[in-house]
Formats: structure tokens, sequence, C-alpha cells
């Protein structure tokens, strides 16, 4: 790396990804058009030169283009590497403090919405939703097998046993990288479309099934990485304020399904009735809840959204007489007010 100045790395570096993305050599009236040097195509052709020299690309033909060499996928997978290395590690400090600080503001929110209306109150942190491919990294662990190390938005973590069907050697594990990383990077697993599945095996060859693998593997760790929401909640013993819901035993059931975290998370997957679309507050009247336990309650419940996929859940619990108008309104607020604190800088 050492020899090579900036404006080579970026001229070699389009002349990789132009290869990967046609399979044709490429000439430097094309590096001339993609890259930012504003470079003439004679000058293109001189650096072209030096890299050839230099052993990072080849000309397979007279007159052709050049491709990149061993040297060359190494090079640029190394660089790679290392700016994924080091998103992964920012975005993990990022996501430890920005979690140890939503979760500190979303326990005082429940707090002062359960202050605010009377009512019991729940609020679900934000999960990831449409999680994002960061980085898949293939690397040999014997003839017969590789490990695929897939890491997505949010730094969830998956390691991959990819079973090899026909022999592997570094070349090819290489260009598997640059294909996977090249075609996957930044896409929601909603974004990987039927076509760009068969387009990726076609161009895997006869190791089309890592591709499948790997995508599989993709899909496990988007949907482990939604299965844990946390759930913070206020003002149980507001239910006991309102006679017809105060009774011991029907209290105790409300208390007992209100503490189990699970069932609200349920409750809110389960129900999709009919919502207002400029303010997205659901409201759930006695038995339209699935939680029969709630059949006497009204449930309200808003939908707020931090961006980059995060979203999440705030919700009212309380009789069917409650006040509909002072809920909606804290919701409205809480809604912006969240929005606010995560999403300006």
């Amino acid at each position: 790396m050492a020899d090579l100045d900036d404006r080579k790395r970026k001229i070699l570096k389009a002349i990789i990804q132009t290869y990967l993305e046609t399979g044709e050599p490429v000439g430097s009236r094309t590096i001339s058009k993609y890259t930012d040097l504003n470079l003439s195509s004679a000058t293109i052709r001189n650096e072209m030169s030096d890299l050839e020299e230099l052993g990072y690309i080849v000309q397979p033909h007279t007159s052709a283009g050049r491709i990149p060499s061993d040297m060359g996928y190494r090079l640029y997978v190394d660089e790679l590497m290392r700016e994924k290395e080091q998103e992964v590690s920012e975005i993990k400090e990022m996501m430890i403090e920005k979690t140890d600080r939503m979760e500190k503001v979303l326990k005082q929110v429940v707090k002062i919405l359960a202050s605010n209306t009377n009512y019991a109150t729940m609020i679900t942190g934000p999960t990831y939703h449409h999680t994002k491919v960061k980085f898949i990294q293939l690397s040999k662990v014997n003839e017969e097998q590789l490990l695929a190390v897939i890491v997505t938005e949010g730094n969830l973590v998956k390691n991959q046993i990819v079973a090899l069907e026909e022999p592997i050697d570094d070349e090819q594990i290489l260009k598997l990288n640059l294909l996977l990383n090249t075609q996957l990077n930044g896409l929601t697993i909603e974004e990987i479309s039927l076509g760009m599945i068969t387009k990726l095996k076609e161009q895997a060859g006869v190791h089309s099934s890592v591709i499948s693998t790997v995508l599989d593997g993709l899909a496990e760790v988007i949907s482990d990485g939604e299965e844990e929401v946390p759930v913070y909640t206020s003002g149980a013993n507001n239910i006991f304020k309102y006679p017809e819901l105060s009774d011991s035993s029907r209290a105790s059931e409300l208390i007992s399904a209100f503490e189990e975290k699970q069932l609200l998370v349920d409750m809110i997957k389960d129900t999709v009735p009919e919502s207002d679309e400029k303010t997205g507050i659901q409201v759930y009247i006695g038995s339209e809840g699935p939680i029969s336990t709630m059949k006497d309650c009204s449930v309200v419940t808003a939908s707020y959204d931090l961006g980059e996929g995060m979203k999440g859940t705030i919700g009212i619990i309380g009789p069917k007489r409650m006040d509909y108008e002072n809920v909606v309104d804290n919701l409205k607020t809480l809604k912006v007010q969240l929005d606010n604190i995560f999403k300006k800088p």
C-alpha cells in the first residue's frame, strides 16, 4: 500500500469495482467516467501502466483494458476489511451510548405519561426493522467448509458454517467476498430481490450454494436481532383509581397481565386494526384487544420512528371511559419529542 498514492488507489478501486460489475477488461476511458479525479484518459493510462508495473493489474490481451491481479484483489479486500472493521467498531460504540441514553429517556417518558394521564402506561424500546447488511466475510475452515461472518446494522453478528460442494481456492474466496459485499452492502433483506439472487448465483458459478447459505444466515441474523423487545412500564397502580377495574380479582388479573412484558409485546404485534394515517394512533376498545383480561379496558397505542429503521410503540391502558382526547394529545406530543431527542444531532 505504501507504494500507491491516493490517485492510484482510487483508480485501482474503480478498475476492480467496474470489473466486478461487468466481467470485462477495463479501459482508461471507462475509468475517466466513473472516478471523481477529473483526469484525462491519457493521464489515467499512465497511472494504469504504473499499476500494471507494480503488479496490481494485468492486461490479458494486447490493446485490451486491464483486469485486477491477485495482488490487486488482495489489496482491495484488505482495505475493504479495514474500512468495515472500523465501521463496525464505530457503530458498536455509538449504539452502546445511544442505547444507554435511550433507556433512561424512555423510562422517564413512561413515568411522565402515567402521571399526565392517570392510566397505566408502557413503551417499547426501538428495534431495528429492515436491518441493512454491513459486511460479509468468508474464510476457509478446511477443504470442505467456509466460515461466513455476517455483520448487519446495529452490530448484529452471525457466524455461519458453509458446506462446500466443490473445492475452492483462495482467489475464488476473495472473488466471492468481493461479489457479496459489492452487491449486498447497504441493502435490507426486503431489497434483495429474486433477480439479484439469481444474478449472484450465476456470477458465483459452481459455488452458487455458498450464496444460498449466506443469504439464509443473513435472514436468520435479522430475525434473531428482532426477537427481544425491551418494554418499560409505569402507573400500574392507577388501575385501582377506577371502580370498574378495582375489583380485587379483576385488578389482580390486569396487574399480572401488565407485568407480563412479553404479553404486552405480543399484544402490539397481534393487533392490526385501522389506524389514523396522520397520527399513527390506534385505539382498541374492550374485546377488540387480544388479551382477555383487558376486555374491560381500552388500549391506545402510537408508533414512533427514530429513523434508520428504528421503531417502537407507546401504549396507554385505562378504563373504557378514558379521556381519549387527553390521551391522544399526550401521545402526539411524545411522538414529536422522541423524534426531536433522537433525530437531531
